[in-house]
Order: C-alpha cells, then structure tokens, then sequence
C-alpha cells in the first residue's frame, strides 16, 4: 500500500469512526434521559425514540463523508494512484464531517434530554423539543458539505 492510499484511508476511518463516536454518546445521553422518563411513564415511549434517535444521523454523516472519500479514490472499484500530497488532503477533507459529527453528535444528545424533560411535563410541547436539537443537527450538516466539497475539489 502507497502512502497516498494510506492517507486517504486514514481520512475514511476518522470520518467514520468520529461520527459514529458522537452518535454514539449523544444516543446514549439521550437514552439515559429517555429511560428515565419511560420510568414513570411507559406510554411515551413513541414520542420519545425520535429524541432519542436524532443523535444518530451524525454516525450516518460520517460514514457518507468516508463512502463519498472511497468513491473518489475508486476502492470499491480499483483504487487509482494517489500521491501522497492528495492523500493528506482527502485526510484533511475528512476532518470537517468528523470533528463536527463528534461534537455535534454529543451536544445534540445534551439538547435532546433537554427536550425530553419537556415532553416529560408537557407532551404537548413535541414539536418544540424536537426543534431544539435539531438546531445543533445543522453544524453536522455543514460539515459534511465541507467534507463533499473538499474532496470534489482534490485532483488525483
């Protein structure tokens, strides 16, 4: 393996892995809270998985941001030569999708309990509590837009 390739895959697997980190804490912050209030009262449980999941989308930005590297390096259908100058590019491209995607992912599992303590006292309030974590989903969408557009412009 040349270290062009190496690179690039090393931006694959900071993509993904960082993004899937903070979905993975921001679904679990969530689900603490979420299980909390299932405690006192299980029939909220429907209204309470979609705030459980909207941390999760950052795991799926994160993976469209190294799928998105992989197609470009043309792995999934014979790799093209890759110098190492665009190899630590598409690493640097991958940085956006992923440090967002961890940051994001956590914060918005925080602004999910948030709005899971809403709809524990006010279910009515739904649409709201759903609002305020996804404000934060927009930094995690921004830096996918980063991420894709980075790469689009790197020349092999």
């Amino acid at each position: 393996m040349d270290l062009g390739l190496a690179l690039a895959l090393a931006g694959v697997a900071l993509a993904v892995l960082l993004g899937g980190m903070g979905s993975a804490w921001g679904v679990a912050i969530a689900g603490e809270a979420g299980a909390g209030v299932l405690t006192e009262d299980p029939d909220k449980f429907g209204r309470l998985l979609v705030m459980i999941a909207l941390p999760g989308t950052q795991g799926f930005y994160g993976f469209l941001g190294g799928f998105y590297i992989m197609m470009k390096i043309g792995l999934l259908t014979g790799a093209v030569p890759i110098s190492p100058l665009a190899g630590l590019g598409l690493l640097f491209a991958a940085l956006p999708v992923g440090m967002t995607g961890l940051i994001s992912g956590i914060q918005q599992g925080k602004a999910s309990a948030a709005g899971i303590g809403l709809i524990a006292k006010r279910p009515e309030e739904m649409g709201k509590a759903i609002i305020i974590p996804a404000m934060v989903e927009t930094y995690a969408v921004i830096g996918l837009l980063a991420t894709i557009l980075m790469v689009s412009g790197i020349v092999l």
